[in-house]
């Protein structure tokens, strides 16, 4: 039998999808130990292979077949436009996906004025504003605090990923619209899926049943 391979993103949401897998009987144990150097942790007894990457790695590993399974954000699945199934919500890591800046914004927004969009996701506010607005923008990709850009004058908006809303406010910015709902979600490799499919699809219903 040959090992399945999960790709998870680092930091909580690898810690949680853990904790969820732990509930439906597979565990790795050696993931555990903070103090490891190790990339790949194995689990023996049922054949299975774990490693954490960067968050928008996942979905490469998980389409070129170097993992069959991730758990990602919906965020890096939109973003990455990587060929993949998406099969499972996990219902964890709830947030959203907003068009945010200061309230006068608003009113660009609303007449499709030609303005500039700040965002660490350029390939989801190209979405947003040219497929579902119709709304010619120029968009600005940034990797550090997004909402800076409005409060410095190089954005009138900004595309960002919304958990609670507090650092928006602490900034004098809101939501001015919602693009969609965001949380974790299973990726399958598209081969693995055929090849694989009974184990996969085992998984899927072992998780479907705790979530």
């Amino acid at each position: 039998m040959r090992y399945l391979t999960f790709a998870l993103g680092k930091g909580r949401l690898a810690k949680k999808t853990l904790e969820l897998f732990e509930k439906i009987g597979i565990t790795c144990e050696e993931m555990k130990d903070p103090d490891s150097r190790k990339l790949i942790f194995v689990n023996e007894e049922l054949k299975l292979k774990f490693f954490l990457s960067k968050g928008p790695d996942v979905p490469t590993y998980v389409e070129y077949g170097a993992a069959d399974i991730g758990v990602v954000g919906k965020d890096t699945i939109l973003e990455e436009q990587r060929k993949l199934y998406e099969v499972l919500d996990l219902g964890f890591g709830k947030c959203r996906m907003c068009v945010c800046g200061p309230a006068g914004a608003r009113e660009l927004l609303k007449h499709q004025e030609l303005i500039r969009v700040a965002t660490k996701y350029p390939n989801i506010a190209k979405d947003y504003f040219y497929n579902q607005k119709h709304q010619t923008v120029e968009i600005i990709k940034l990797n550090g605090s997004i909402e800076l850009a409005p409060i410095v004058g190089l954005s009138e908006v900004i595309v960002d990923i919304v958990e609670t809303g507090s650092t928006l406010r602490e900034n004098g910015l809101e939501v001015l619209e919602e693009i969609c709902p965001l949380s974790a979600r299973v990726v399958v490799n598209q081969v693995s899926m055929k090849m694989e499919n009974e184990r996969i699809a085992r998984i899927l219903t072992d998780l479907k049943s705790v979530i």
